[in-house]
């Protein structure tokens, strides 16, 4: 199963989760994703990234064509895989 769509079922199971609880700081957000459990016994990890990012990177043309954009069968502009290519030798 493509990696997006387990994304898409998985966001289900953690806002059940944290249902009715408030989401006060980012430590418990943090908590309350990684409290996440399946019936099939899938566990959630989740940390904070404190990373600073740059912004306004513009991703030319080329580039995108470069990559491989699988879209889900359910919502393909919210549920997709990049899948990466294999260099050709």
């Amino acid at each position: 199963m493509p990696r997006a769509t387990r994304q898409h079922r998985l966001f289900c199971r953690i806002t059940q989760n944290w249902r009715g609880r408030p989401l006060t700081d980012r430590a418990t957000i943090i908590e309350l994703i990684a409290a996440t459990t399946t019936k099939t016994g899938l566990k959630v990890e989740s940390a904070l990234d404190t990373r600073v990012y740059e912004k306004g990177i513009k991703v030319s043309n080329a580039e995108m064509k470069l990559l491989d954009i699988r879209g889900d069968a359910f919502h393909p502009e919210w549920n997709y895989s990049v899948i990466p290519r294999i260099p050709k030798s």
